[in-house]
Formats: C-alpha cells, structure tokens, sequence
C-alpha cells in the first residue's frame, strides 16, 4: 500500500483529493494535515464523505509516508519545505505539489502533464502539477506544437467555476456577486500562460507566437471551457488525424465528434477536445474539471505513473450527466 500524507486538506482540492483516495485500492492515508481544522473530523468539513471515513485533520506531519500531497496556496509550498527541511531531504519520499511554485522546470520538479511528460514522470520523485486553464489549454495546442505547425498567434477566451478561485471568500467569488454574473479578468497576463508557453516550446522550439488569453469566471460551481483558435494550412481531416494519433494512448484525453458541454467532465478525469474548422481558422473546444484534470485527479494520475500503478487506478469517475 502506498503511505499518503496530505498538507492542506481542507480546501477544495484537498476535498477532492480525499474523495478519489480513500476509494483508491492501493493507498493508505496516514495523515491529513490542516492547522485551521486540527482535531476536527474529515467529514465535518468535506461533508460529502459522511459516513466514508473516520479520518480526523491533523496537525503535527509524520514525514514516514511514501508520497506527500501539496494542496497550499501559491507561495505556501515553498515556504512548507524551508519551514520542514525532514520532508525536502528524506530521499525515498515523493512530493506531488498542486501550487504553482515549482512548475518552472528550473528547480528540480518535474512537470506533471502526463499527455506531455509521461516517460520524465514515472521516472521522477517531484512533480509540480499543472494549472487547470493551463492543462485544458495546452491539451488543445500539444499535438499540433508536435508537429510543429503552431505559425500563427493564438487566441483563447475560457471560463472557469467558482471553485477555482479557491475556498477562501472574496468580492468576486461571493454567491450574491457570481451568479447570474460574468466577468473577466487577469486578461492577456494570467499566471498559467508562462507553463504554456514553456511546454510549447519543448515540443516546438521555434514557438515564439503570441498567445492571447482573456479568462472569465463562470456562475457555476466547477469546470472549465476553454475556446483556443488561430490559422493554420491543415484540413479539418488532417488535424483530426494528428489528434487522434497523439491522444491515442492517453487514456483521459479524447476527440468528440460532436460539440460538447461541461457537464460531459464534471467529477472526472477526462478531458474532451472538439475540432472545427472555419476556412483558415482551427477552433478547439477543451473541456476538464478544474478540480479533477485540472488538479486532484491528474495529481492521483502523477501518483500511479510514480508508482508504476495503472495510470486509471482509482480515477474511473462518473460525470453527472445531466
């Protein structure tokens, strides 16, 4: 059994990282680790899991486990490992962080898109996750930067749930202001584009294209719907062709032939992409969870790959459906 700690559980990706491990038939979660909610019970707080299990939030850290989870703000993974040194020494322990702090791939993690990275990943014992917008955006663009024909600037308006912004209420993220709302924001300077761009440019050096990005927060609870276009010399076809052959082995990422909707994806860790093409404009609609691929759910996947599990261990969700 693999030995589970989790730092930060009780924020959104916490929860959601709970609900796919506790059914995950090789792991064991030794401790979960929150210092607002130390002693409290697991299903006090995500009260979605009552009655599945009797885990209670700690806060001391047993840095006898075989894979930590980061489920902290940015800039909080950091300062975890320069406050907790036990845990960035202990040589056979695997980190999984959900931040953004070391998805530069400067700092000795690797970067966990496993459409991207598979082979780095299985090999590694640090993976920073990918950001959701970025995960659904760049399995919209990777087949294509492979082939190495990403020519001209791209374009990418998404929206994304309120459980994005995180637990923590704010102006925006308050029922009385998001529903029935809609707003930009972070527009052509969001955070995730510097992890797009360096994966694009892994696969296609020469990539040096503007990528234009307007974000919006959605008045729904989760998902993502990101709409990527730009002009390319290909047939509808063709560019099928080249998804399809990418994507082929990738258990989580598929083509549809017919246009698609969040509620396809919801609680699972599938991303779906449908193709268009409108004269020399390619459109590409990509659809992810931005808790499940866009976080806890692809961090599980990490997990397998690490372990040399099946990359699906545990991660046969059900969307909702209707």
């Amino acid at each position: 059994m693999i030995k589970v700690g989790i730092i930060g559980g009780a924020g959104y990706t916490g929860g959601e990282l709970l609900r796919i491990l506790i059914f995950h038939p090789q792991v064991e979660i030794v401790f979960v680790h929150s210092t607002s909610n130390a002693g409290n019970a697991v299903s006090d707080v995500h009260t979605d899991l009552f009655g599945d299990t009797k885990l209670t939030f700690s806060e001391k850290f047993d840095a006898q486990v075989d894979v930590l989870f980061l489920c902290v703000g940015h800039g909080d993974s950091k300062k975890f490992f320069e406050q907790n040194p036990a845990f960035s020494t202990k040589t056979n322990l695997k980190i999984i962080d959900l931040s953004q702090d070391f998805r530069p791939e400067t700092n000795g993690f690797v970067y966990g898109l496993p459409e991207l990275k598979r082979d780095e990943i299985k090999k590694a014992t640090k993976i920073a996750n990918p950001g959701c917008f970025a995960t659904a955006i760049q399995l919209a663009l990777l087949p294509l930067a492979q082939k190495k024909l990403l020519k001209s600037d791209i374009h990418i308006s998404a929206t994304t749930g309120s459980t994005g912004a995180g637990q923590s209420l704010s102006a925006t993220s308050h029922f009385s202001w998001r529903n029935n709302n809609l707003s930009s924001y972070k527009t052509f300077e969001h955070q995730h584009l510097k992890e797009i761009g360096q994966s694009l440019m892994q696969l296609q050096p020469d990539f040096q294209q503007d990528i234009n990005f307007i974000p919006y927060r959605g008045a729904f609870t989760r998902g993502i719907l990101a709409s990527v276009y730009f002009d390319i010399n290909l047939s509808l076809n063709e560019t099928l062709e080249i998804y399809k052959s990418y994507y082929k082995d990738h258990p989580f990422t598929h083509i549809s032939e017919k246009n698609i909707d969040l509620k396809q994806i919801i609680n699972t860790n599938k991303c779906l992409l449908y193709i268009e093409k409108h004269g020399n404009k390619l459109l590409i609609t990509s659809i992810i969870d931005n808790l499940t691929k866009g976080a806890s759910g692809q961090a599980v996947q990490n997990m397998n790959l690490l372990f040399g599990l099946d990359e699906k261990m545990g991660l046969g969700l059900k969307s909702v459906g209707f």
